[in-house]
């Protein structure tokens, strides 16, 4: 059913309309080109099927190539043990060839688990890398709210010579705070959709790991929210309850 997957088209069409929304309020702020660089990572994410196609032709030619392996070593360890039966060979002959056969066979074992596991590495350390980029994409719009507190516009605060100016008034505080929790979501939003493609395990724990990581971000960010109201009322921008 449509709705039981996360589609990459809606949360790469959601950021560009979060980019849209945050240029239009914000035009000379640098989290527009934040939520630029999010919609480029989730335009990735949404082309990712696209880039499976050399694995799945790699993993095709590794299942031809455990095919061929097996089958030579089959064909030689039937044509040694053929040539032993026919030339009557030894006791110890036939230790010498056993001990060979079987070394040929671990061999062989050993290189069918790389041919195998060779694609779903590849494809692992691809999304690795992806989901990467969208941990530190996280931490940058953390950065961002980092000195925008709602504290300054207290009547009782006084900024020193080291207070950032933020040229915010309250309310753009709050709809600038906003925008970087939804930033947020949406950075978890296009981690998570790798997870509607793969089970590898570690790939699932990075994922995860993104997901609190945001979710951690922006509960900070919503109690700086949650003291927006209050500050605000003391520069008399709200009546008081």
């Amino acid at each position: 059913m449509p709705y039981e997957r996360l589609d990459a088209d809606a949360v790469l069409a959601t950021a560009q309309r979060l980019q849209a929304r945050i240029g239009a309020r914000f035009p000379g702020r640098n989290l527009t080109r934040v939520a630029a660089q999010l919609v480029a990572v989730a335009s990735d994410v949404e082309k990712a099927a696209a880039r499976t196609v050399p694995i799945r032709v790699l993993r095709v030619a590794g299942l031809v190539a455990i095919a061929a392996l097996v089958v030579l070593t089959a064909v030689s360890v039937v044509a040694s043990v053929a040539e032993l039966a026919t030339s009557g060979g030894t006791t110890l002959t036939w230790l010498s060839a056993a001990e060979t056969i079987v070394n040929d066979i671990v061999y062989v074992g050993i290189a069918v688990v790389f041919v195998w596991l060779l694609p779903a590495h590849l494809e692992r350390r691809r999304i690795l890398g992806e989901l990467h980029r969208l941990r530190s994409l996280a931490h940058v719009i953390d950065m961002h709210q980092l000195t925008k507190d709602p504290e300054r516009f207290a009547s009782a605060f006084r900024p020193t010579a080291q207070t950032v100016e933020v040229g915010l008034s309250p309310i753009d505080m709050a709809s600038y705070l906003d925008y970087c929790s939804e930033l947020l979501a949406l950075v978890a939003k296009t981690a998570a959709v790798y997870a509607e493609r793969t089970t590898d395990p570690a790939v699932l724990a990075t994922i995860s790991d993104i997901e609190n990581l945001t979710s951690g971000m922006a509960r900070k960010i919503w109690q700086k929210l949650g003291l927006l109201p209050r500050v605000s009322r003391d520069v008399g921008l709200e009546p008081a309850d």
